[in-house]
């Protein structure tokens, strides 16, 4: 039996000070981070959290994990591993 290699779904971390707590939008495009693309959720997850924890004394700093395979495929279906 041959085990078939995972398929990969990529996942952008981004943050950046938002205008609003309660939105997503970003005060300054300039400064936002694009911390980097990711070959699956778990790696992103783990950036993300470091990202995050290393912006907490910023209270409008938010990092978001982009689920990038989702815009590019938006017919397949949502992984479980998500």
């Amino acid at each position: 039996m041959s085990k078939q290699p995972s398929k990969q779904l990529l996942h952008l971390v981004i943050g950046g000070e938002l205008s609003d707590l309660e939105g997503v939008e970003f005060t300054d495009l300039d400064a936002v981070d694009i911390v980097g693309v990711y070959p699956n959720y778990a790696s992103a997850y783990d950036v993300w959290k470091q990202k995050a924890q290393m912006s907490v004394d910023n209270a409008n700093m938010r990092y978001f994990i982009v689920h990038m395979h989702r815009l590019m495929d938006p017919e397949e279906p949502k992984a479980d591993a998500e």
